[in-house]
């Protein structure tokens, strides 16, 4: 899975200006960048259930060769079939919301606003529902293989499998800590400035429409 695909989804669109946005730019352009946000956020739900079956398929070989000894490897395939659950609860819960082009501006324009807050608690929920399990999958693959590895070859060598999954690890730490940190800008930078702008463009238009 790619551990960027949110700040991806961000980085595609301009930066927003916030509270102070121009209002007329606003109402011209929200069209557009809903459109724009539907289509990467379509783009990543199927790429990242698509990757979840592919690793959930390679867990099951996996599984399958090792035999009733793989037996942890049915946990990491729940886990990451939870994952791709997500995704695909996401563009079904999409696909049930959308409005048409139809409906009134004000209706769109709220649709949009409770759209953008559940983006943003989804990527400050990131490390609960996607890292973690991600991480638990990883650890417990590479545990089975070291369980079932053949004693001789772990004695001989284990200086060097020690040396190399210590590395690994540490590794894998810092892009864990990497792909939250940058959610977490995300949501700093291009969501909650977004919120701002598409709020004051609603308050624009409950005052019109009281007058």
């Amino acid at each position: 899975m790619n551990w960027n695909d949110y700040e991806a989804i961000w980085k595609r669109q301009e930066l927003p200006v916030g509270a102070g946005a121009d209002l007329a730019s606003l109402k011209a352009t929200f069209e557009t960048k809903h459109r724009k946000l539907a289509a990467t956020l379509f783009i990543r739900d199927i790429a990242e259930a698509a990757a979840g079956v592919l690793v959930a398929g390679a867990i099951s070989f996996m599984w399958w060769k090792q035999g009733t000894t793989g037996w942890p490897l049915s946990i990491a395939l729940v886990l990451i079939l939870g994952v791709t659950g997500v995704f695909i609860k996401e563009r079904l819960r999409t696909h049930r919301q959308r409005l048409g082009a139809e409906a009134p501006m004000l209706a769109r324009l709220e649709a949009e606003i409770a759209e953008l807050q559940h983006q943003r608690r989804l990527l400050l929920r990131v490390r609960t529902w996607y890292l973690l399990p991600c991480a638990a999958v990883i650890l417990i693959v590479l545990a089975t293989v070291l369980r079932n590895a053949p004693a001789e070859a772990l004695a001989d060598h284990w200086p060097i499998i020690g040396g190399f999954f210590g590395a690994y690890l540490v590794l894998l730490c810092f892009l864990f800590w990497l792909a939250w940190r940058i959610n977490r800008q995300a949501v700093r930078k291009q969501i909650e400035p977004r919120l701002a702008e598409l709020e004051t463009l609603r308050r624009e238009l409950l005052t019109s429409s009281e007058t």
